[in-house]
């Protein structure tokens, strides 16, 4: 087996393990929402979307990625960028979960293309209606969630306004599995097509698989791309599920519907036009808009903004990253080369290790539902609102109280 046989399965391995890690990163977009309110435990949330991650593949082609293949072009694209890039991207995916913020993986990985690529070609190595289509998605798919969501949440407030609170809870409780859902295939449908695009350039640059405007993703690529970011999935991301859950405004099963549903519809969008979309920029926008359509669930806005500020660092911190990267493995001296590149692996993977052993688990986000700081009271809102569980806030219960025996409709959230 040649040297080059050797690299070209280890670059695989690490895309599946970037995979795995925007599938543990991403798992919050996934079933925030249906663990905030409560329609699934923890642990059945993520096998839930971890099985739609999975079978993604049957009802999406492979448009993302074929753009995500073409950051780069051809005649630039070689194993040290593939593996500059892809280090770049699990870098800055590791640090943003560690510090609880949900970034874009999508993002991560095109900036990590662009950095190496810049770094080994400078601007002649970038194609630009690729970096273009990425980087205007960035504006509109948190953008689109929001209004989205916000336009969906005044609708179902005025449909059901006068519905028997009980009732409408119990119904929208089954129909979040069926959002949720929604979410979790477009989630693989996008996401898993980036590791496809990145391992689909990794078999150009080595003559394995022939070049083009439209690559024919072999099954192997695909089925792979999936079973990993499914097994991410499976895993948890616990860290972010509170903040995009727990964080930005209180969720019930019809304002949890209401966000899934908007976000998925702007997901599927994109990925039929083959743009690398952020499903996490997407479901937070989503989560926003009906929180903002929701005058008793008031929005976080500072949360929302350190998010916005994240998303805005994401490409130019994978960049650089990947753009350091690509010029340790291009030291002239190779065996400073590879000792460098291997302490840095190394590190990566040790710091990983021991941010998992440390993460919080499934039992830990049940246990913060369970109970609250002061036991949790259900509060009606008024007829077809559904209700809002309140952890001993007396002030917002208060609220909620009076709120509804005025029948302003205002008071805790759907």
């Amino acid at each position: 087996m040649d040297l080059t046989t050797v690299s070209l399965a280890g670059l695989i391995a690490l895309a599946l393990l970037f995979d795995y890690t925007n599938g543990f990163h991403d798992a919050a977009n996934a079933i925030s929402t249906v663990v905030a309110t409560r329609v699934l435990p923890p642990r059945w949330a993520v096998a839930w979307a971890a099985m739609f991650n999975l079978i993604a593949f049957t009802i999406f082609g492979t448009l993302v990625a074929n753009t995500v293949a073409a950051t780069v072009k051809e005649p630039y694209v070689s194993l040290a960028v593939i593996f500059a890039a892809l280090l770049g991207a699990i870098t800055w995916n590791y640090l943003s979960w560690y510090v609880g913020v949900p970034t874009s993986s999508s993002h991560a990985l095109v900036g990590g293309l662009v950095g190496a690529g810049l770094a080994a070609a400078g601007t002649d190595a970038i194609r630009a209606s690729s970096l273009q289509k990425t980087a205007l998605f960035v504006v509109i798919s948190p953008i689109a969630g929001l209004v989205v969501g916000y336009l969906l949440m005044a609708l179902m407030r005025l449909v059901l306004a006068r519905r028997d609170v009980a009732r409408t809870e119990r119904g929208f409780r089954v129909a979040q599995l069926a959002s949720s859902a929604a979410i979790s295939l477009g989630h693989g449908g996008n996401d898993a097509q980036k590791t496809m695009g990145v391992i689909a350039a990794t078999l150009v640059a080595t003559g394995h698989l022939e070049g083009g405007d439209h690559l024919d993703i072999p099954m192997w690529v695909v089925l792979a791309a999936h079973a990993a970011i499914a097994a991410g999935t499976l895993s948890g991301g616990w860290r972010l599920v509170r903040t995009m859950g727990m964080s930005i405004t209180e969720l019930r099963p019809v304002s949890g519907f209401a966000a899934e549903t908007s976000a998925a519809a702007a997901i599927f969008a994109s990925t039929a036009v083959g743009a690398p979309v952020s499903t996490t920029h997407t479901v937070a926008g989503a989560i926003t808009g009906v929180g903002s359509a929701n005058g008793g669930a008031p929005v976080n806005w500072s949360v929302f903004g350190r998010l916005a500020i994240a998303w805005i660092v994401t490409i130019p911190f994978s960049a650089g990253c990947a753009a350091a990267v690509y010029a340790l493995t291009t030291i002239p001296v190779h065996p400073l080369a590879i000792g460098l590149v291997t302490t840095l692996l190394l590190a990566l993977l040790g710091a990983l290790w021991l941010a998992l052993r440390n993460a919080p688990r499934a039992s830990d986000i049940s246990a913060e539902l369970a109970a609250g700081p002061g036991g949790e009271t259900a509060v009606p809102v008024r007829p077809g609102a559904g209700s809002v569980i309140v952890y001993g806030h007396e002030g917002v219960r208060e609220e909620g109280r009076s709120a509804s025996s005025r029948g302003t409709g205002r008071g805790p959230p759907l």
